[in-house]
């Protein structure tokens, strides 16, 4: 009997789900839009709904199929996002996205409790933000507590996921590094958070190794999507881990680029020793590794909002092919922060600058510099990367700036790091149904399941550049000198 594999990424715009068969051909693929409640900072969504709708795109994939066949689901996705389970298994309200802001104040109060310091050498991360659960538990303690104390169990979305499938309550460790309760270094929830939070471990899932086996469906479950009942489900790992497995990077050397509305890099720390305090660090998708991720929230979306503000008229194949025909656009500049920086630099004053502009330049120059300075964004990323310790060989880049040629060389140019495109771009996809086949069996190990799933289908090789040099020491000078201005 043939076997197949399901890999599943929660995602935040839309949920995507990937049947592979056992050469790893993908059979069919779905992808079925988030819903979202938005109302000033508040963001959220309703969680059972999710559940739902991935139960009904799980039975689509299986149409056809006989259900003993299908061999692992196995899970990737958002972190951050928080449900609040009551006793009988369901959300007592909706779960509050990672997007959600409403918990600034309760930042507030954290950070008089606990430094950045302190967070960074427990949990990894950077800084006390709204983005984490502990602050969203913490908001409300005091604005729903009757949710507060009526909350069985507070989960991340994928792990309520697994639960929805499985009635397993499981913390996969990588998703749990992005709660702000959990010590990455010790492998267990930190007291001292869930005190100041006003919760104990005995509310949150049982911690367990990223791309683990949480057990068979349950039988209901596996009734209603067609599922055989020795179908496993996989906890997987975060959306950009599993991406890196998709890529092929499962080893330090590699940095993973998506480059679509936000920018994120990915690669795996050789060791926990001597990474330096500029990139936060998260538990990884293998026991007892750690893999940084410095994240650029205006990279991608710089491009996209000054084509749609400045000229509307111009698609993207137009934009590539003048660009094509321009050498340069000079000396002018642009910092690409407008939504502020994150890493390495981590400035929420931060705003995006035009600098050096003449009457001899035009919008195409303008949407060039645009690009130029997200080349340099990467650049300084991988310098913070290489001041960690972290080697620096490759770049595998997956996202839309990836169908622009003249981009992706841009990128090989300004950080003198070779950049491959790999033929598959659906990489979290593909990595968590990997993920999957090698708990199964069917590989190995990873490095037999990459060399049989990845394939590179470009490469661009930098080419020494003084241009790329001297503007990316201006690109530093410049953010430097506007830091007095914008505060």
């Amino acid at each position: 009997m043939e076997k197949y594999y399901i890999g599943v990424d929660l995602g935040s715009t839309n949920i995507k789900t990937a049947l592979y068969n056992s050469q790893f051909q993908m059979v069919s693929s779905l992808s079925h839009p988030v819903v979202y409640e938005r109302e000033g900072g508040v963001v959220e969504f309703d969680a059972w709904d999710y559940c739902r709708n991935l139960s009904r795109m799980l039975a689509q994939l299986m149409k056809g199929m006989e259900g003993n066949a299908l061999r692992e689901i196995s899970f990737t996705g958002q972190a951050e996002s928080l449900v609040c389970v009551g006793a009988d298994g369901k959300p007592l309200m909706n779960a509050i996205s990672w997007m959600d802001e409403r918990s600034t104040q309760e930042c507030e109060v954290l950070s008089k409790i606990f430094t950045d310091e302190d967070v960074r050498k427990v949990t990894g991360q950077m800084t006390i933000c709204p983005t984490w659960p502990a602050t969203k538990i913490l908001w409300l303690k005091s604005h729903r507590p009757d949710v507060y104390q009526n909350t069985a169990t507070f989960m991340h979305l994928k792990d309520y996921v697994v639960f929805y499938l499985t009635g397993k309550k499981l913390a996969d460790m990588s998703i749990a590094t992005f709660s702000l309760y959990f010590d990455i270094y010790r492998k267990c929830y930190w007291q001292d958070m869930l005190k100041a939070i006003g919760i104990d471990e005995s509310r949150l899932p049982a911690l367990v190794e990223p791309c683990s086996e949480a057990g068979t469906l349950l039988p209901e479950v596996a009734a209603e999507i067609g599922a055989g009942d020795q179908t496993v489900v996989n906890v997987g790992t975060l959306d950009h881990f599993a991406a890196m497995v998709g890529t092929g990077n499962i080893a330090p050397g590699n940095i993973n680029l998506s480059m679509g509305t936000v920018m994120v890099l990915a690669t795996m720390a050789p060791t926990r020793d001597k990474l330096g305090d500029t990139v936060a660090v998260h538990y990884g998708f293998l026991p007892n590794t750690y893999v940084l991720l410095p994240v650029a929230a205006s990279g991608g979306v710089s491009l996209e909002w000054f084509r749609r503000t400045c000229m509307p008229q111009v698609d993207y194949g137009e934009l590539n092919q003048v660009l094509a025909q321009r050498k340069d656009c000079g000396k002018l500049l642009f910092l690409p922060y407008l939504v502020g920086t994150n890493a390495p630099d981590f400035d929420t004053d931060a705003t995006g600058v035009f600098w050096g502009l003449r009457q001899s330049h035009d919008a195409f120059d303008m949407a060039r510099a645009v690009m130029e300075g997200v080349a340099f964004l990467i650049r300084k990323n991988s310098q913070s990367l290489k001041d960690s310790n972290i080697p620096c060989e490759n770049i595998v880049a997956v996202g839309g700036g990836t169908k622009s040629a003249l981009w992706c060389q841009m990128w090989a140019d300004a950080t003198s790091i070779p950049v491959r495109i790999p033929q598959e771009q659906e990489a979290a996809c593909l990595g968590a149904a990997m993920i999957g086949a090698v708990a199964d069996g069917l590989f190995a190990n990873y490095t037999a399941a990459v060399e049989k799933c990845v394939a590179i289908k470009a490469e661009y090789l930098p080419q020494p550049s003084e241009y790329y040099d001297g503007k990316y020491e201006k690109f530093c000078t410049l953010y430097d000198a506007t830091i007095g201005i914008n505060r």
